[in-house]
Formats: C-alpha cells, sequence, structure tokens
C-alpha cells in the first residue's frame, strides 16, 4: 500500500520505494535512517500554499477528486445512521439556504457544498470532504439567531476549504511510513508504536490548530454573508453553558478536559473569536433572531420516534414497538445503541438488540451465541408476554465489586432478540431481584393508544409578556431536574439573568 500511495504524490517515490525494500533486508541501520530523512524532504516539497487559509500545508495524499470520493462514500453510511430525510422538509430548506448563502465568498469554488440537518439530539456539526455539511437537531436547539446558524456553517465549510481532512490523512500516511522506516532501520517495535500515537491524534479527529482555523474561517465567511461577525462567539457561548448543564445532568460540577480533546477550550475560543470579530469592520448587521426562532418552532426537541423516549420509568419506541417499565429508584438513559437503567446502589439493567441470524431459539441464542464458552447457572425458558424467552444468571465483577448477572434473550422475531442484562450487587434482597425480574417480565408491545398519545417534545417559541418570568415559563415544561438550567441554556441566558418583555423565548413543549 505505501508504494500505491507513494505513486500519486511523485515518480521519484517509486525509486524511493524500492530503494526502502532493499535498505529493509540489505541495508544498514545508518543507511535505513538516512533514508527516512530522504523521504520526509521527499514528501514535504509536495506541500501548497492554501488560498483560504494562505499557509503552506502538505495534503498531497489525498486529492480533490479523493476528497470527493471519499466524502459521497462516507455520506451515505451518515444518512442510514441518522435518517436525513425525516427532519420538517421547512427546517431543512431554511438551513440550506443559510449555507449556501454563506457559501457563495469561500476560496474553493470547485467544492459544491451541500447541507443537511441529522435527525437526532446530540449538539453537533461537522463536514466531510467534498463538501458535505451537517448539522443537527440539537444544535439548532441551541443556536439563537440565524447569525449563529451561519457561523456554525461558516466554520464547518472552512474545514472543507482548509483542507484540514487531506492534511490530517497526509500526514497520517507520511507518519505511518516514517514509523515503518524506523522502526526497521531500529530493529524494534518502540519506534512504530511512539510514532503511532502521534498518527492516531492527526487520524482520530482534527487538531485544536485546525479546529482554531475553522472559527477563524467561519467568522470571515459569515461576515462577507453580512451576518456579524461576533456571532461565532455568541454560539460558542450557548455552547459552553450547554456544556456546564450536560455536566450537571451526568453529575459533574464542570465539563471535563481532556488533553487530547480535538477541540481548544471553549473558553479560549470565545475569547479568541471575540477578539477576531473585532478587527472586522461593524458594518455587517443582520443577526437574524425573530426569523430563525420562527424557523424552528415546532422542531423535535430530544428524541424523536425513531429513536424512542423516556417518559419517567417507561421506556417507549413506537417504531420498533415496544415498552418496559424500570424499577423504582432508577434512571433511565437512552443511548445511541442501548437503553441503560441505573439507580444509586450500583444496580443497572441493560437493554439492546441483536440479530438472529440462524434461526434459533431463545435458549440455544442464549447458550451458544451470546455466552458462548461461559458457564450459566439457572438457565431456562420462559415467556414474556407472548414471546419465547430464556435466562440465565452468571457471576462476574463491575468496577471491581462482586455482582450477579441476569441476562434474558427475547425472540421478539424470527429475526430480532430483544436483550435485557441485569447486575446487581451480591447479597440483594430478594425483594429487590423479584423488583429487577419484573422489570425484564414488562418487556411488550405497544397498544395503539400509546402510540397514538406518544409524541416527542417540541421547541415552543413564546414572547415574554409584563409579569413573565423565568419560573412561570418553566413550570409547563416536562422536566424534573436542573429545568431552569436547561432553560437557560436554551436562550444563553445568564443565571439570574430576568426576561426582558417583548423577547421571544424558546421552552419546550409537551
Amino acid at each position: 500500500m505505501i508504494g500505491v500511495f507513494l505513486q500519486k504524490v511523485d515518480i521519484r517515490m517509486t525509486v524511493f520505494s524500492q530503494h526502502v525494500n532493499v535498505l529493509s533486508a540489505f541495508g544498514t541501520h545508518a543507511q535505513r535512517a538516512i533514508f527516512l530523512c530522504l523521504a520526509c524532504m521527499v514528501l514535504l516539497s509536495a506541500c501548497s500554499t492554501n488560498p483560504a487559509t494562505g499557509k503552506r500545508q502538505f495534503t498531497a495524499l489525498m486529492s480533490p477528486a479523493q476528497e470527493q470520493a471519499v466524502g459521497a462514500q462516507e455520506h451515505r453510511k451518515i444518512a442510514a445512521a441518522y435518517g436525513i430525510d425525516s427532519v420538517d422538509p421547512d427546517i431543512v430548506a431554511y438551513v440550506r439556504g443559510v449555507g449556501e448563502r454563506v457559501a457563495q465568498n469561500v476560496e474553493r469554488t470547485d467544492v459544491t457544498y451541500k447541507f443537511y440537518v441529522l435527525d437526532t439530539e446530540m449538539v453537533n456539526a461537522f463536514a466531510l470532504p467534498g463538501g458535505y455539511v451537517y448539522v443537527t437537531r440539537g444544535l439548532l436547539a441551541l443556536a439563537n439567531s440565524e447569525a449563529e446558524l451561519a457561523a456554525v456553517l461558516g466554520h464547518e465549510i472552512g474545514h472543507i476549504t482548509a483542507r484540514h481532512s487531506a492534511e490530517r490523512y497526509s500526514h497520517g500516511v507520511l507518519t505511518q511510513l516514517g514509523a515503518t522506516i524506523l522502526s526497521t532501520a531500529l530493529d524494534s517495535g518502540i519506534a512504530s508504536q511512539a510514532i503511532g500515537l502521534s498518527s492516531n491524534v492527526y487520524m482520530s479527529s482534527y487538531s485544536r490548530s485546525q479546529e482554531s482555523e475553522a472559527d477563524d474561517l467561519g467568522i470571515r465567511y459569515a461576515y462577507k454573508a453580512g451576518y456579524k461577525p461576533q456571532s461565532m462567539a455568541w454560539f460558542l457561548e450557548s455552547l459552553d453553558r450547554h456544556a456546564a448543564f450536560e455536566s450537571k445532568l451526568e453529575g459533574e460540577e464542570a465539563p471535563a478536559f481532556s488533553y487530547f480533546s480535538t477541540h481548544p477550550r471553549t473558553a479560549d475560543r470565545v475569547k479568541k473569536a471575540t477578539e477576531i470579530a473585532l478587527t472586522y469592520p461593524q458594518d455587517a448587521t443582520n443577526v437574524g433572531r425573530g426569523p430563525y426562532l420562527a424557523s424552528i418552532d415546532g422542531l423535535i426537541y430530544g428524541p424523536s420516534a425513531r429513536e424512542g423516549y423516556v417518559r419517567g420509568r417507561y421506556f417507549y419506541h413506537p417504531e420498533m414497538d415496544f415498552t418496559f417499565e424500570a424499577p423504582e429508584g432508577f434512571e433511565i438513559e437512552n443511548q445511541p445503541d442501548q437503553v441503560v437503567a441505573k439507580n444509586d446502589d450500583n444496580a443497572v439493567i441493560i437493554f439492546d438488540v441483536a440479530a438472529n441470524g440462524a434461526d434459533l431459539s431463545a435458549e440455544n441464542y442464549l447458550t451458544q451465541i451470546w455466552m458462548k464458552g461461559d458457564d450459566m447457572d439457572n438457565v431456562e425458558t420462559i415467556s414474556i408476554h407472548g414471546k419465547n424467552a430464556a435466562t440465565g444468571m452468571i457471576e462476574g465483577r463491575v468496577n471491581n465489586r462482586p455482582v450477579t448477572i441476569r441476562l434474558v434473550a427475547v425472540e421478539w422475531s424470527p429475526a430480532l432478540f430483544y436483550r435485557f442484562h441485569v447486575a446487581y450487587p451480591r447479597g440483594s434482597s430478594s425483594h429487590f431481584v423479584d423488583e429487577l425480574k419484573r422489570a425484564t417480565y414488562s418487556l411488550r408491545t405497544m397498544t395503539d393508544d400509546e402510540k397514538m398519545e406518544m409524541r416527542p417534545y417540541m421547541i415552543d417559541i413564546i414572547t415574554a409578556s409584563k409579569g413573565s418570568t423565568v419560573q412561570s415559563i418553566i413550570a409547563q415544561m416536562p422536566y424534573q431536574t436542573y429545568v431552569e438550567e436547561r432553560f437557560r441554556a436554551l436562550n444563553a441566558l445568564a443565571e439570574n439573568e430576568p426576561l426582558q418583555v417583548g423577547q421571544q423565548y424558546k421552552t419546550i413543549d409537551r
């Protein structure tokens, strides 16, 4: 594979590749080290100046044509995973209109920029090489103006115009090439492991410098489209409040920060974005708060029908046609590939789905596929609301504490098993164990009335009148904990900041 990549860069590298093979077999350590240096010199000579950033960068191992091919391939996967066709067409049209306006003044005109809204509550935006730009429902709910949306879309366009994907890919290939030659020269895997860490950082996501560069470009493109350059800083501040709110939901006092985080600290980004905005003429005045809020009025907030709903101790999934009830004291979290219910005593219930490709019975699936090779106790066949099922127990450890694990496989259809993993501390009372059993036995299909009644939460735009307070508004929201924090994060309101009469705000409707 290395030889193939090198041919695409320069014919000189084909010769070099052959020499590397010879040296790997017969050359001295010194000769191999020299050729490593030569490799870097030849490859780095392929650097070019990016018209968007004005900087020299090494992107030679991924051409624009390859970027387009990679983007098209990955777009199909994203569309299948997140459902780009299930979002309100009016909202999609609005986002595309803003995106196309922002993309009119970019440096790369060889790319057709395409904008999509993903049907997920995650607050996220990203871009693929080839012009594919995505924002999520969750991000649209968090933004508070058209200018903020323009800044986000400009940031993602910036990754494309700066060719960040091509840059990190090319660096990654170069790093792997160096690791191969160096580890051969040293007759050691240590170099490979050390350089492999660097390669992983390059290839896992954008670097901090690339994210900062995209912020700068996003401000530029939003400004050229007529939006206030401060809009990037406004959205980043909202993102910071949202992160603090999410941390409280997860029981943390402040957002976690990792040295290997791919994004710069939000506070640092806000400061830098504010400074950059002040370098622009203050003649761009378009904010577009009213039109933006009108566009997201009625937007689904939180999970949609394709993801399922948490309602108190119940979980409902209308599209997959099932529901179950967690025991008292358990909180349910709906994750992308499983549903998790936990309590304060380190007991956990995990629900997920598995394919039944071999047309097995529930007992055979449990013992021969799911827990193949493990000794299980008390294996028995059962019936759960008319569905064939099997259950068994094993002993294990969770967080270095001994637990009993009960597994339940339910033959939901000829092609699918619905599964429960239930872990609880050893020595739990028989009453508590019975409650856990009842939770797994509560799995059933939804009634027609439940399907009709089960609806997602939605964004509702209201106007503050005289006498309106935060407390009077949040009293109508369908949440029990951290309601005010959620409302303030959604509306970019600082702690204790009052409502303004006549101002529009986002709330959540049942």
